[in-house]
């Protein structure tokens, strides 16, 4: 733990662009490690990309087709054998998740002689990439070198506004898991999502600003931080979606408007109150079958002045999935016209029952880009929430 310690101060007392160097330099030092190597999830999540000399990273290794990506996708440690250099002794690359609260941000990778890989060793160096993946959320308020590595190609401007308004792409607690995506990544412009925790309660909305590119982008913007806005002078659901859509409405009179779903899950209970104000869909897969939960519509954000909204209640039991998603996933059409539809949708849905809650967006995705016409233009959202609750004790399960 010394070792680890070492790497701690040498972190924290790094330039926010030096992370790596860093902790290569101290993973050399403490730990004899032979090189390191930092890869960064792409915006898509298919790609990990090495962080190198920027503008540029390297080549970047496919989640689904390598090593490094069944360290992310299994968040778990993987190891994998490589020959030594110039017939020199056997190593091995230990390929370790840098995640921070849920948020998967990429792979640490280590070499390592063959015969120091032990257990402990790979579990102490674990640890170091959790720490350095607190350190890469810290410094990038800072620096740009961590954005840029996650890019295989040039955001577009409202898709640059648009990620920097989302609060990650999943997050974990004892009681619930969240992953969510966006689609396509580089190109996005009106569908979000956010979501903020306290001792007792998860908010968690969907949002879709009507419109095409930076309009529909500056618009959702809007909408979320009037959201945020309320939601942190503490008032409920329904409150929040009224001065939100005031906000709205002042701004633009009713010509334009944003659709929402806000909810508001009790952590002890698994109660949660609901606001309906457009088209996101809300989906629960229980006991196997997937089935929409339907709400007594409302107008969306903006459309009138000083609308009311009403919130409606419905409970969530441990082992519940719950997946949201806009109408550029539910209203898309395939190449012949045919809507994707909810049958679709409820199959894809129970298809991907055994997959993590941050995988099942992509899973999602990738099902509907293999469906729907190349040029489909409108972006896509899907939000899933593995629900587990607490217990009768009050404590997580």
């Amino acid at each position: 733990m010394t070792n680890y310690l070492a790497v701690e101060r040498a972190l924290r007392s790094a330039a926010p662009h030096a992370l790596l160097e860093a902790v290569r330099n101290t993973l050399v030092q403490f730990y004899g490690a032979l090189a390191v190597d930092l890869l960064m999830a792409d915006y898509s999540l298919r790609v990990l990309q090495p962080v190198t000399a920027l503008p540029h990273t390297g080549q970047g290794l496919a989640v689904h087709a390598s090593v490094p990506g069944r360290a992310f996708g299994s968040q778990q440690p993987q190891l994998e054998a490589v020959p030594g250099r110039d017939g020199g002794p056997d190593r091995v690359v230990a390929h370790l998740p840098v995640t921070v609260r849920g948020d998967r941000l990429g792979v640490l990778s280590v070499e390592l002689p063959a015969d120091s890989a032990a257990a402990p060793l790979v579990a102490e160096l674990g640890q170091v990439a959790s720490l350095l993946g607190h350190e890469i959320v810290v410094a990038e308020r800072d620096t740009d070198v961590y954005l840029q590595a996650r890019r295989v190609a040039r955001l577009t401007l409202a898709a640059e506004m648009q990620w920097q308004l989302l609060p990650g792409r999943s997050c974990a607690r004892a009681e619930y898991a969240i992953g969510a995506q966006l689609d396509p990544a580089y190109a996005i412009y009106g569908d979000n999502f956010d979501w903020a925790t306290t001792a007792e309660t998860l908010t968690l909305t969907i949002t879709n600003g009507m419109g095409e590119g930076i309009s529909a982008s500056l618009l959702t913007n809007l909408a979320v931080n009037a959201l945020r806005n309320a939601r942190r002078a503490g008032i409920g659901i329904a409150d929040q979606a009224a001065l939100a859509d005031q906000a709205l409405y002042a701004q633009h009179r009713g010509k334009v408007h944003v659709a929402s779903l806000l909810m508001c899950f009790e952590l002890a209970t698994g109660q949660v109150t609901a606001v309906d104000a457009g088209s996101p869909q809300l989906w629960r897969l229980r006991d196997k079958a997937a089935e929409r939960i339907e709400f007594d519509a409302q107008l969306p954000l903006g459309m009138f002045e000083e609308t009311a909204y009403a919130a409606q209640s419905f409970r969530v039991l441990p082992g519940d999935r719950l997946v949201c998603v806009s109408d550029g996933v539910y209203d898309t059409s395939s190449p012949a016209g045919e809507r994707y539809g909810e049958r679709a949708l409820a199959r894809a849905i129970v298809a991907s029952a055994l997959v993590p809650a941050a995988d099942v967006p992509g899973a999602i995705l990738r099902e509907l880009a293999d469906y729907r016409a190349a040029d489909a233009a409108d972006d896509a959202l899907v939000v899933c929430l593995d629900w587990t609750g607490r217990n009768e004790s009050g404590t997580a399960r």
